[in-house]
């Protein structure tokens, strides 16, 4: 599965001020869209991402931007 994502790219961006991170997944157009699902469900199950926005170029390219909210730990002791 990994080597159908050779292309891709991801990005990991924090927003300090609304308390989530992103995490920006670009698939390029040649990529089946059932590896893209398989990628983002993976996320979504093992690192806690949620879907806020996908987008489909005129080229065929898909972005998708994942976002989780940021766990402050506080110290106890």
């Amino acid at each position: 599965m990994r080597e159908q994502f050779l292309n891709s790219t991801a990005v990991r961006k924090r927003d300090f001020g609304r308390q989530y991170e992103y995490l920006v997944l670009t698939v390029n157009a040649g990529e089946p869209v059932g590896a893209a699902r398989k990628v983002l469900t993976e996320h979504a199950e093992y690192g806690k991402w949620e879907l806020e926005r996908s987008c489909i170029y005129l080229g065929g390219s898909r972005r998708y931007w994942l976002r989780r909210k940021v766990l402050r730990v506080e110290r106890t002791a």
